[in-house]
């Protein structure tokens, strides 16, 4: 539910009063979305290293879930904590040793999810982060981080090379748009299954695109002409390909993705861990490295990264935003916008 206390600023407060009030997303128990608040908070100081930003969006993940449902509960601090991995705004203060940023700048990155706020909120620490640049918008900066470097890391984990024919299996989800598009962009030859409402985008851009459901196989094995080269398993967990003939352990792609390519060696899966162990497959955890982050803001700016956002939503409309989440078709990227 949300948080009755919530506190909207009186006009008649003094600005230096209300700056240190915020409004912000918490959790003081593990569980579903259904233990989020919005609350009035004190707004956080930045610490050694670290700049607040005036948070202007917040990319949602499946891993806001996970970590809501008690993911790294033994090696964080307790709650109440905050929701939200990453985000873009404007810097508004910096702290002692930052040098390389000053405040009005425009940023995006990770915001840290171990104390009582995160990104989702009207301000925001960052620890890392790199410049927007010019002509990308709030939304679609904070809608890139966590997609951008996870499909990064995977495809170098898989070691696609330029001119190889690469299989993306769930290219409709983030990281399998931002897969396609980093892989075009690399030089190689991409086949993406994903649902109607992202083949257009996914063509447009370059892709030879199929639908994911019943006879995938021989529709791929039809496009490749032969082989595929190497496959990457973007779907959700648990998602499902079909090949006639064969079971599918845990509901999984993964079989599927083997037979396209004859080597699990040449299969990498970023969800599908359980099966992974089982066939012997290749896998990249998404484990919010942001290396990358400085090569990924200027891919965006000259147009080659991007992914498709579905929908926006205000602080006090999480649950709503939760609920289209955890569906498991949110049809693209979910932000707030604080």
């Amino acid at each position: 539910m949300i948080d009755k206390a919530v506190r909207a600023p009186d006009a008649t407060e003094p600005r230096r009063d209300r700056r240190h009030r915020m409004r912000a997303v918490q959790f003081d128990r593990f569980g579903s979305p259904d233990v989020l608040v919005l609350r009035d908070v004190t707004t956080p100081d930045p610490g050694v290293g670290q700049i607040r930003i005036a948070v202007r969006a917040c990319g949602l993940n499946p891993a806001d879930w996970a970590i809501v449902a008690g993911l790294f509960a033994d090696q964080l601090p307790p709650p109440p904590r905050g929701l939200g991995l990453e985000v873009s705004g404007v810097v508004d203060a910096v702290g002692q040793g930052v040098t390389d940023i000053e405040v009005g700048d425009r940023v995006f990155g990770p915001a840290p999810y171990d104390g009582p706020t995160a990104g989702a909120a009207e301000y925001a620490l960052m620890t890392t982060w790199a410049r927007l640049p010019g002509g990308v918008t709030d939304e679609q900066a904070a809608a890139l981080p966590m997609a951008a470097d996870t499909a990064w890391h995977a495809l170098d984990d898989l070691g696609v090379r330029p001119g190889e024919l690469l299989l993306v299996h769930g290219a409709g989800s983030s990281v399998g748009e931002a897969a396609v598009r980093l892989a075009l962009h690399r030089g190689v030859r991409v086949i993406a299954t994903c649902g109607s409402a992202k083949a257009a985008t996914l063509r447009q851009v370059g892709a030879t695109v199929t639908g994911h459901g019943e006879g995938m196989g021989e529709r791929v094995t039809t496009l490749a002409a032969g082989r595929i080269d190497r496959a990457l398993d973007a779907a959700p967990s648990g998602g499902r390909a079909d090949r006639p003939g064969r079971a599918s352990p845990f509901g999984s792609s993964l079989p599927a993705l083997i037979d396209l390519t004859g080597d699990p060696d040449r299969v990498l899966t970023i969800s599908d861990f359980a099966a992974a162990a089982e066939l012997g497959t290749r896998i990249t955890y998404i484990d919010m490295r942001y290396d990358l982050l400085n090569e990924i803001a200027r891919l965006a700016g000259s147009g080659v990264l991007t992914v498709t956002i579905a929908r926006t939503f205000t602080l006090d409309a999480i649950r709503e935003a939760a609920d289209l989440s955890c569906s498991g078709r949110p049809g693209g990227k979910l932000v707030l916008l604080p």
